[in-house]
């Protein structure tokens, strides 16, 4: 087992690792002003955005879990792994090389993380199966492909591959590597047979299922020759540490930059279907892989399209988008057929914000979009897609077209099969719309309907929401009703949910007063500019200047980190000396302090935030750009050390006045004499620095 990593190769990959870049691949991040990007929190289940991102300073923090840190806390909260698996997959990311203090004191290079590791393996198998798709065995697979008219340009765009036939080829393909058996037991490309291990996926064209950074996760599979031992027509990787089925979707790798752009997304049922859309001009398809479309799936979804907020007021259901005729909006390619029809009263389980923006499109004949490009062309997908209906418009619709309802027995069995439906969309502000909607194309009396919508609702228990409803940013950001069967301790989102929700219940501490302001203005100047606070006027500050306990703690460990910082150390660097001088009591607070906005001008900060984007979308696209959090400390603008020195200022001021009372209340209780003249002369000197702050604040002069 290596030893600890060395430090100076964490920092080597502190200062290289782009938080922008990281956290931009599963987050669609927002600009919000002052160098900041806001975006939904990937750790939480919320709608109104209050994740909030400090490329320049590397760190991040959420308003309504509380979680936050720097570029390693990401990726181990994000990948559920601990520091040092988070340093080796960065560093395996941006190709540093790692090295070890081994027992004795010598070092030992790095050899790759677990997880890299295991990454490695399925980018090797997948240019085994692509290798193999070319080859005479193969020739099942590419007329499966060709007969759904994919060129093959178009199978080696979606890296469609072939597993041979076979017990062990790709065993013995990736032994010959270097990988372990466990390695490939782990990822799932071998199985554990009596004869040693075997090939999982054998005689099927594969697709590869990749995330939203390209990584390749796992693989899909179908059957081509009847003397398959696996009846299945479609199989999957199993649930491996880098693939969970319930929280992958085939192609987003290729439909991300799309669905950010468009604000739309095009869920389909399969890897052909995906294909289809995509090579129609449908840039925004994927599809789930072996499971049903689910919760996590919808979150991935909503965390790319984001939704908006005007104000108090969300903004839910299709919006128009500038620049394209469809409105934002998810996309479901159900089939018309009773299996269809399940999968789309199945999706009447997920949130309301989510349904609001849901359709569903569904092709003459049901045919799937694959199929349809085959029989119409690539005209008839894009129409299919652009002529979706709402999904309660569908799913209602469909229970009531099974009924004639010219008839008095059809019209109350139409009315039977619909309010359980209706009785199940929990938006109260749509439930009253669509009852009278289905009332009216039944042809009976409203209170018929309603009574039977009610007594439905009763039944099933639905939990009663308002999609519309506004929203409040802060602890009830994170639903606490939805996780209150966890264990909490486990789960330090909802561990962290619970004690904000307690601090903001209680009604025995409410701080908004001047003190407390300065105070917390100070502190998120000194960290998020610390070059713009005066070294001579800082020396001055001791304790007694602050009277808020956490920020008297957070000046006890910023002296603990050394004082203010050197203008050549990073910014990266600096956040994390004072995170771990501050500890975990204080990490919060730091983070929080870290990405608060400032009461400055915009100028060189909206510069600053533009260069920050550049920076993280360069990383996106491969290009070569600073990361912002590996420069030096930036020089600040005269707008920001005005504000350091004025905010500096009345700290002094109030301490001297602290100072000059106590000293007042002492030389009362003194005797006349030497001692009483010495204290007198004190609180002369005291008051006359005073004068001197005073006229720093009120004068508007620079320190």
């Amino acid at each position: 087992m290596a030893g600890m990593i060395l430090k100076q190769d964490v920092e080597k990959v502190r200062a290289t690792a782009d938080l922008y870049d990281i956290v931009s691949s599963t987050v669609t991040l927002k600009a919000a002003g002052t160098g900041t990007f806001m975006g939904l929190c990937p750790f939480h289940d919320e709608k109104t955005p209050s994740f909030s991102v400090r490329p320049s300073l590397g760190v991040w923090h959420c308003f309504g879990c509380g979680l936050g840190g720097d570029v390693f806390a990401y990726v181990e909260h994000r990948e559920n792994i601990d520091f040092r698996e988070a340093v080796e997959l960065l560093a395996d990311k941006y190709h540093i090389e790692l090295h070890y203090e081994k027992s004795d004191g010598s070092r030992e290079e790095h050899h790759g993380s677990k997880r890299a590791r295991l990454l490695e393996a399925n980018e090797e198998a997948q240019r085994f199966f692509v290798s193999q798709i070319m080859t005479p065995e193969a020739l099942a697979a590419r007329k499966l492909l060709g007969g759904r008219n994919f060129s093959q340009a178009d199978c080696q765009r979606f890296g469609c591959g072939y597993a041979p036939q076979g017990w062990d080829n790709l065993v013995r393909h990736l032994a010959s590597k270097g990988f372990t058996q466990q390695e490939m037991l782990d990822v799932g490309l071998a199985r554990q047979g009596q004869r040693g291990i075997y090939d999982y996926f054998r005689g099927r064209a594969t697709w590869p299922i990749r995330d939203s950074t390209g990584r390749t996760l796992g693989f899909g599979a179908r059957k081509l020759y009847d003397d398959d031992n696996i009846n299945a027509k479609y199989i999957n990787t199993p649930d491996t540490q880098l693939y969970r089925k319930t929280q992958v979707l085939y192609g987003i790798d290729l439909a991300k930059s799309s669905i950010v752009k468009k604000r739309q997304a095009v869920i389909v049922e399969g890897y052909t279907d995906v294909m289809a859309c995509h090579l129609a001009g449908i840039d925004t398809a994927v599809a789930t892989c072996g499971t049903a479309f689910g919760e996590d799936h919808a979150k991935i979804i909503r965390r790319l399209i984001s939704d908006d907020s005007l104000g108090a007021v969300q903004l839910v259901g299709p919006l128009k988008v500038e620049g394209q005729s469809l409105s934002s909006r998810i996309v479901f390619t159900f089939d018309g057929d009773a299996a269809g029809q399940k999968a789309a009263i199945h999706a009447f389980g997920l949130d309301s914000a989510f349904l609001s923006q849901t359709f569903v499109a569904v092709a003459d004949n049901n045919l799937d979009p694959c199929d349809l490009r085959i029989q119409q062309g690539n005209e008839a997908v894009r129409s299919l897609i652009e002529h979706a209906k709402p999904l309660y418009d569908f799913v209602i619709d469909t229970a009531i077209n099974r009924f004639d309802t010219s008839y008095t027995t059809g019209q109350m069995g139409a009315v039977k099969a619909v309010a359980p439906l209706i009785a199940q969309i929990r938006d109260r502000s749509l439930l009253d719309i669509y009852t009278r909607k289905a009332t009216r194309r039944i042809g009976v009396d409203l209170d018929i309907m309603r009574r039977e919508v009610n007594s439905a609702r009763r039944t099933l228990h639905v939990r009663d929401d308002d999609a519309y409803a506004p929203k409040r940013r802060g602890s009830s950001g994170f639903d606490i009703s939805r996780h209150g069967n966890e264990n909490s301790y486990a789960n330090p989102a909802a561990r962290k949910a619970l004690q904000h929700r307690d601090a903001a219940d209680q009604a025995y501490f409410r701080v908004d007063d001047a003190v407390f302001i300065c105070e917390q203005q100070f502190m998120a100047v000194l960290i998020q500019v610390p070059r713009a606070i005066d070294g001579n006027s800082f020396a001055k500050l001791t304790l007694a200047d602050f009277m808020t306990p956490v920020f008297r703690t957070l000046f006890q460990a910023i002296a603990a980190a050394g004082g203010l910082p050197d203008n050549s150390t990073p910014q990266g660097l600096w956040m994390h000396n004072l995170t771990k001088a501050g500890g975990p009591m204080l990490e919060q607070v730091i983070n929080e302090l870290a990405v608060m906005p400032l009461p400055l001008p915009g100028g060189d900060d909206q510069n600053s935030n533009a260069n920050d984007a550049n920076a993280g979308l360069a990383g996106v696209n491969g290009a070569d750009a600073p990361n912002p959090a590996a420069a030096q400390l930036r020089a600040p603008t005269q707008e920001e050390q005005r504000y350091a020195a004025e905010l500096t200022a009345r700290l002094l001021d109030v301490g001297y006045m602290r100072r000059i009372g106590a000293a007042k209340r002492k030389m009362a209780q003194m005797p006349d004499g030497e001692g009483k003249i010495r204290m007198l002369g004190q609180i002369t000197d005291m008051e006359a620095s005073r004068k001197d702050l005073q006229a720093q604040v009120y004068g508007n002069t620079v320190a």
